[in-house]
């Protein structure tokens, strides 16, 4: 499931390399990061001063909106803060755009995070805890089957960040699907399209994340993104899914490497690790090569009318 570009592999990989990759179910890991850090004094800042003016888990920057969420005051504080993820938010996002230039096509660019807590034992809700194996559903609100594309850099100096998987969202719901709940009944198609009053609704709530009001994009959702959230749940929430073995693995990411992956397709918990960048992006479903491996078009049928297809 992993799958390692060095600079040399990197260097001579084709325009949809990586994105044909990510398609298939790879977690994409870079040994050394290939978007440049921030600076050293920056990064002593992210990791030493920050996390004491915090009031959220995470420091986001939202590059539509130029806004900073996540710290309990302004000032200078928040002005570095700031241009650091700006900066670096504009990094990820102009690598992302000369390595996959077709894949990221009228994309979606989220945010840019800083994540100072370490995440082994912090006892949470198992729907927000990132140490149970899950698969993401919505970003921001409604995908409406647009793919969710994160990119993260360790920025620990001497600590890795552990992960787990069970295998791809194919895999789990071929497995898991009627067990969970999210399978149509066999023999016919579950329509994941909205309806004229949902294709309303939507329009109505990013026309108003346009005019400054940003929550209102998170209360959206879609038929498509309900299944999703569903198996979301169900994983999070069954002790017997977080017991199993079955597909099981685990990777261990140095300080100062980066990895990609989709992670509405592969499932992951990060099981330990400290001081981490993440990026999120939105991929529209019609950028991708790989349609039929998307949730999107595997959920419209039950899990036996589909061949399996295992990663190349």
């Amino acid at each position: 499931m992993l799958e390692t570009f060095d600079a040399s592999r990197l260097k001579s990989a084709g325009p949809s390399t990586l994105s044909d990759a990510l398609e298939h179910g790879r977690i994409v890991y870079f040994p050394e990061s290939p978007v440049p850090l921030p600076a050293p004094a920056d990064l002593t800042f992210l990791r030493e001063e920050l996390p004491t003016r915090m009031k959220r888990k995470n420091v986001s920057f939202y590059p539509e909106a130029q806004r900073l969420v996540g710290l309990d005051s302004g000032g200078d504080l928040a002005e570095r803060t700031h241009q650091i993820l700006r900066a670096h938010s504009g990094r990820v996002t102009d690598f992302l755009s000369r390595t996959m230039p077709g894949f990221v096509r009228d994309w979606s660019v989220g945010t840019s995070s800083f994540r100072p807590l370490q995440e082994r034992g912090r006892k949470l809700e198992p729907h927000a805890s990132n140490e149970l194996i899950h698969v993401d559903a919505g970003a921001y609100g409604a995908t409406h089957g647009d793919r969710i594309l994160r990119f993260f850099i360790n920025l620990h100096p001497t600590e890795e960040r552990r992960w787990a998987t069970r295998g791809t969202f194919e895999a789990l719901y071929h497995r898991y699907g009627d067990t969970a709940g999210v399978a149509p009944p066999p023999g016919s198609e579950r329509p994941l399209s909205p309806g004229v009053a949902g294709r309303m609704y939507s329009s109505l709530l990013r026309g108003a994340s346009h005019l400054g009001l940003r929550m209102a994009r998170v209360i959206d959702t879609s038929p498509y993104d309900r299944v999703m959230r569903r198996f979301h749940n169900f994983m999070k929430d069954t002790p017997e899914f977080q017991a199993s073995r079955e597909g099981y693995e685990e990777f261990g990411f140095p300080p100062f490497s980066a990895w990609m992956v989709l992670t509405d397709t592969v499932s992951h918990a990060c099981l330990s690790g400290q001081y981490a960048l993440v990026d999120t992006f939105l991929i529209r479903l019609s950028s991708c090569r790989l349609p039929e491996l998307a949730p999107y078009h595997l959920l419209q049928q039950a899990p036996a009318q589909r061949p399996r297809q295992e990663a190349a």
